[in-house]
């Protein structure tokens, strides 16, 4: 089992208003949910649409990386996206 975080970037259109951001996925749900919360994040920031994912800002995604998040670029990240999802994951 793992967590992965892709490449901190900006997105001026979603009016996010904590600067540069990134995904956290899991190899499960369960496990994406349980490792959030050991980084400090809430379970209610939890984005079950689409792909199941939490937003993380800098600061998050530097606790995720310390806790064990295995760093991804955009490519690879969109890869294991597309292999998660074959197998059911959602």
């Amino acid at each position: 089992m793992a967590v992965y975080v892709d490449e901190l970037k900006s997105y001026p259109l979603a009016q996010w208003r904590h600067g540069k951001a990134c995904h956290m996925i899991a190899d499960t749900i369960a496990e994406l949910k349980a490792f959030a919360i050991s980084i400090g994040m809430s379970e209610e920031w939890f984005q079950p649409k689409s792909s199941p994912h939490f937003d993380l800002t800098e600061e998050l995604r530097r606790r995720a990386v310390a806790a064990g998040a295995i760093e991804m670029g955009r490519r690879d990240f969109v890869t294991k996206l597309q292999e998660l999802r074959s197998k059911g994951w959602r």
